[in-house]
């Protein structure tokens, strides 16, 4: 065999094998976002697991970009009338220095507190942790592999949800693009 083709027949299953593990990673990380309403939450679990920082804490980075527009159907997934305030949220969910999560999150922002609505508006904490205490659960519309709608190129994998206050009226809808960074190599 020519050394061409050895090399040629040592690197294909090499690539299989980090295809199959890019692919179980990404299956770890779906059943880890799927355990918690809160995708912050999951994160840190996530990165706790990973060891990618210490302490495993979530932080919301701001991204400021131009708004991105409401879904065609935003407003019917958040029973909003047409005049009704739909506020909007882009940030960049990071573990210590790397990006998790870009989150695009339109909200009702009638249905949370003055102070919710302030720590939102101009802090660095995930839109699960400033309304954990309304009790929300997570309803996921859709969970895509790539890049969806205003996700990054880096995305691996999109999920739409909605959030339900425990009367089940909706709360926020979310794009959430789930980074390459969730598949890399454990950094240990």
């Amino acid at each position: 065999m020519r050394a061409a083709s050895r090399i040629a027949a040592i690197a294909v299953p090499a690539l299989l094998l980090t295809g199959c593990a890019a692919q179980a990673r990404l299956s770890d990380l779906e059943t880890v976002l799927a355990s918690r309403d809160s995708a912050t939450l999951a994160l840190e679990d996530w990165c706790a697991r990973r060891a990618l920082a210490n302490p495993a804490t979530i932080r919301a980075v701001p991204i400021t970009q131009p708004d991105t527009p409401l879904p065609v159907d935003g407003r019917a997934l958040l029973a909003a009338s047409a005049d009704e305030p739909i506020a909007y949220r882009h940030v960049a969910l990071a573990c210590g220095d790397t990006v998790l999560s870009v989150a695009h999150n339109w909200y009702r922002p009638d249905k949370l507190t003055d102070a919710m609505n302030r720590e939102l508006a101009n802090g660095q904490s995930s839109f699960g942790k400033v309304v954990a205490p309304l009790g929300y659960r997570r309803e996921r519309l859709e969970s895509a592999p790539g890049a969806g709608a205003g996700c990054p190129a880096d995305t691996v994998l999109t999920h739409r949800a909605l959030l339900r206050l425990p009367d089940g009226a909706p709360l926020a809808l979310l794009v959430e693009c789930y980074t390459e960074a969730n598949l890399r190599a454990d950094p240990t």
